[in-house]
């Protein structure tokens, strides 16, 4: 008789746990947190993990999940302190800590709350970028501008009963028409300042060149200059030993300088030359001794 009494109890739990509203008992996962309602009215928030009572038809259970939860906001279109449009991509994370209020302000709809906290970015984005300029937008104050969307959005959230727990801007970016702008006035400014090198080096190449071919101009003078004394000594030492080599034996040197004179004039075979006989020229052609 036992028996049949536990497997009754066991199949009347199980239709229970089918119909959430007949049974008498609910479960709150560690993931999540519940309020219970009374006819409509909230009547207890604080459940723990486990397995809880209530009344079938009279008390209602509504779940919330309890981790965190990421919004990926629209990109907006949003103006600078200098009237500048810029779009930025932001997301927040976000979480229930009051089901009590987030019950009353969205009626548990998760999508209600979304929409709402997408509104308080947006705005906290447009205060926070519109007074500030587009260099701190983009690569100054980014960090700033988060902390700022972050506390200002957690005072437009908490009557909702949600924790903005970070606020991140993913990326800044130009309108597609400004941006095309942009990249031709720095094309333009990169352009010039490439010129602006290139003329810089030219000068300085020419520069260089005329300081080179002044150099080369000095340093083939100087070689001229020393080689021409150089010469010179050398002809005046070679004169001075001919001298002494003539005044050692006179008529040798005499007749050798008159072969030499020979060999001269009669290098080829057409060569013709009109003298005297009894000219000096072939004094050692008439004698030995040249007489």
């Amino acid at each position: 008789m036992f028996r049949i009494g536990l497997i009754a109890l066991a199949v009347i739990a199980f239709l229970f746990s089918v119909n959430s509203t007949v049974a008498p008992f609910f479960v709150v996962d560690e993931r999540e947190r519940a309020i219970k309602l009374f006819l409509g009215e909230i009547e207890e928030t604080t459940y723990d993990s486990g397995l809880h009572w209530k009344l079938p038809f009279v008390n209602t259970i509504h779940k919330f999940d309890n981790r965190i939860m990421n919004i990926d906001a629209i990109p907006e279109r949003v103006l600078t302190s200098e009237k500048k449009n810029v779009i930025v991509s932001s997301f927040v994370k976000w979480r229930i800590n009051s089901p009590r209020e987030f019950f009353k302000a969205t009626g548990g709809d998760n999508g209600r709350a979304e929409r709402l906290l997408s509104q308080f970015i947006n705005k906290g984005i447009k205060d926070a970028i519109g007074k500030r300029t587009m260099q701190d937008v983009i690569a100054g104050q980014r960090l700033e501008i988060m902390q700022e969307v972050a506390v200002a959005t957690n005072e437009q959230a908490n009557p909702l009963g949600v924790e903005i727990v970070d606020v991140r801007v993913k990326k800044v970016e130009l309108p597609e028409d400004v941006s095309d702008s942009v990249y031709r006035r720095m094309e333009q400014e990169r352009a010039k300042v490439a010129k602006d090198f290139r003329s810089k080096g030219q000068e300085k190449a020419k520069g260089i060149v005329a300081d080179a071919e002044r150099q080369r101009s000095e340093l083939l003078a100087e070689a001229y200059n020393e080689s021409q004394q150089i010469r010179g000594e050398a002809d005046a030492e070679a004169a001075e030993i001919y001298a002494k080599a003539y005044g050692k034996d006179p008529e040798f040197y005499a007749m050798y300088r008159s072969l030499n004179a020979y060999k001269s004039t009669f290098s080829g075979k057409n060569d013709v030359l009109l003298i005297k006989p009894d000219s000096q020229f072939f004094k050692y052609f008439n004698s030995a001794d040249g007489n």
